[in-house]
């Protein structure tokens, strides 16, 4: 996958490349990921990228031409189907359905932000598609593009040492993840479940999902009221309610 970063501040992307599973495909050449930088496209000597609203208010405005030329650069690096990705708050949130999507494509570039926002023309002319981590403000967009790429990064086949990971994460099956526990069996009177040293696989699965299943409910309510739930899964949340004394 080949990833360009349109950001002002370059060293946070060189930052997340050498590091955890991001720089692991980097150094196996599952990715590539670079950055292209505004002010490279500036005419001035000061290598102006920002300007005073229009209508007047607070702050500055991330300017056009210079961001549009470092997208187009980015682009021209790029694979075709490689759509440009706005980190913004006034984004659809971010989930890992959209980090499934973005995996199975060839190529992403992300529009970090900064400032009091980007010349809306902007994003009118060259983005596809605009990502919130969450109701809350960043000062950039540049952390939240090194979350997604993250996300997605550890999707790709041949990252993560064990491949299985990927797909008993949080989040994949639309439920948050069961509880993990390792050695010793007990720590301060905490003993591991029974169940786990059992060695009976199917009582393991079975266990590991209902407590996910109950998780979500008590903790992401919203998660289980999208599901459709099966005789069999009602039973299993019910028996976990109970036993953990949730109304």
């Amino acid at each position: 996958m080949h990833v360009q970063v349109v950001t002002l501040f370059p060293e946070m992307v060189n930052a997340v490349a050498e590091y955890g599973v991001v720089g692991r495909a980097v150094e196996r050449g599952i990715l590539a990921l670079g950055y292209q930088d505004p002010r490279d496209y500036t005419s001035d000597v000061h290598r102006t990228v920002d300007d005073r609203p229009y209508g007047g208010g607070p702050g500055m405005v991330m300017k056009y031409e210079p961001a549009a030329a470092a997208l187009r650069a980015a682009r021209s690096q790029l694979p075709e189907r490689s759509p440009v990705i706005c980190l913004s708050p006034q984004g659809r949130v971010f989930d890992q359905a959209t980090a499934r999507r973005f995996s199975e494509l060839p190529g992403l570039i992300f529009l970090a932000g900064r400032y009091e926002g980007i010349d809306e023309r902007l994003i009118d002319a060259e983005v596809d598609e605009e990502l919130s981590l969450g109701d809350f403000v960043l000062s950039g967009g540049e952390i939240a593009a090194m979350a997604v790429i993250d996300a997605v990064v550890r999707l790709l086949p041949g990252v993560l040492g064990d491949e299985n990971s990927a797909q008993q994460d949080s989040f994949t099956d639309g439920l948050l993840d069961h509880p993990h526990y390792t050695r010793p069996e007990e720590i301060e009177g905490r003993a591991v479940p029974e169940v786990l040293l059992s060695g009976n696989h199917e009582r393991i699965a079975k266990w590991r999902y209902q407590q996910a299943l109950g998780r979500s409910y008590q903790r992401r309510p919203d998660l289980v009221a999208k599901m459709d739930l099966t005789a069999e899964q009602k039973k299993l949340l019910d028996d976990f309610l109970k036993e953990h004394d949730f109304d």
